[in-house]
């Protein structure tokens, strides 16, 4: 299948989506950022010494996929209609889960609104946290839903 971001002759373009019809359009995206139990615990116990973690993160993946266009070159910016950031906190991790779910209708998907979303909330647990951990992970960064539009539905893999 040939990439979309490249003209005939190589070179990075943004895609015409002009002859495109309008459809709704959803994505759903993961990730999470693995820590220690103590840490973890800062986070549950909201003693962490920045403040309310979840409730920063999940504001700042919502400002995030609602600036996507502005951080990745060749996105389209979109009529963002719905953009929700879930922050589950798991011992088992340990750490944080988080999903993103956004939602438009327009000519082209919201798959990187979703992922930078979840890219974003992620990188605000790490600021907020780091004081306690630096060596926290951010990982599991992946689309696992996205419908609308010619190429349909698609359901990751557990």
């Amino acid at each position: 299948m040939p990439l979309t971001h490249f003209d005939a002759s190589g070179k990075a373009h943004m895609v015409d989506v002009s002859d495109k019809a309008e459809t709704a359009r959803t994505a759903v995206a993961e990730g999470h950022v693995r820590m220690s139990a103590a840490t973890l615990s800062l986070v549950e116990d909201g003693t962490a010494a920045k403040g309310d973690v979840l409730g920063v993160a999940r504001l700042a993946g919502i400002m995030g996929a609602k600036r996507t266009a502005d951080l990745i070159p060749l996105c389209h910016p979109l009529p963002v209609t719905r953009v929700s950031v879930e922050l589950t906190p798991d011992a088992d991790l340990p750490g944080v889960r988080i999903v993103a779910t956004v939602k438009t209708t327009g000519r082209t998907g919201v798959e990187m609104e979703a992922l930078t979303a979840v890219s974003v909330a992620a990188l605000t647990i790490y600021d907020m946290l780091k004081a306690a951990e630096r060596g926290m992970e951010i990982g599991g960064i992946r689309v696992t839903f996205k419908d609308g539009g010619k190429s349909g539905r698609f359901e990751a893999e557990p």
